[in-house]
């Protein structure tokens, strides 16, 4: 009997949301979270994100849309934005799942999880990127959504891109 596929997502929530804002449109959550399971057998969906306590809903929302969150403590930057880099968090999280799941699944653009993702791809664990857009805006900013080059370098052919399936991810009010 063949055992099925166990892969984890591992998501970059303001890579995500600011790439794919970006771009012009919304993402639909749902429409995504069923995504990485009928594309990718993506069996569990880490989303790391900052945790604000005005948030609450936009927190139990995606719960119930399959996501596990891993919060990050947001603290202000210089000026007074809220800051939540999730970085270290979703690689230390990948590293400790390592023996749980078959593939994973990168859903970011930034050039810092380059090395993760060279080293699932020499594991032979990296299953897919998944990156908002192509490429970086005229202003360049890691935090806008686009691949970053390294990523390219580390994951040649496995990096897909979401500006391309807009038409079946994008929200839609009903």
């Amino acid at each position: 009997m063949h055992k099925p596929l166990t892969n984890y997502a591992f998501i970059d929530s303001n890579n995500l949301h600011r790439g794919v804002t970006d771009l012009g449109w919304k993402l639909d959550y749902r429409k995504f979270r069923i995504f990485l399971e009928e594309k990718f057998a993506v069996k569990k969906a880490y989303y790391f994100i900052g945790f604000i306590a005005e948030n609450a809903q936009l927190y139990e929302s995606l719960k119930r849309k399959g996501y596990s969150l891993i919060f990050k403590e947001v603290v202000p930057d210089q000026k007074g934005e809220p800051k939540g880099n999730i970085d270290a968090e979703l690689v230390l999280q990948a590293m400790i799942d390592l023996k749980e799941y078959e593939k994973a699944v990168i859903v970011s653009g930034d050039g810092d999880f380059a090395c993760l993702v060279k080293y699932l791809q020499e594991q032979g664990k990296l299953a897919q990127v998944i990156s908002p857009r192509h490429d970086r805006p005229k202003d360049g900013k890691p935090e806008q959504g686009g691949a970053s080059i390294l990523l390219k370098r580390a994951a040649p052919g496995k990096i897909l891109f979401l500006e391309q399936h807009k038409h079946r991810l994008e929200y839609r009010k009903e």
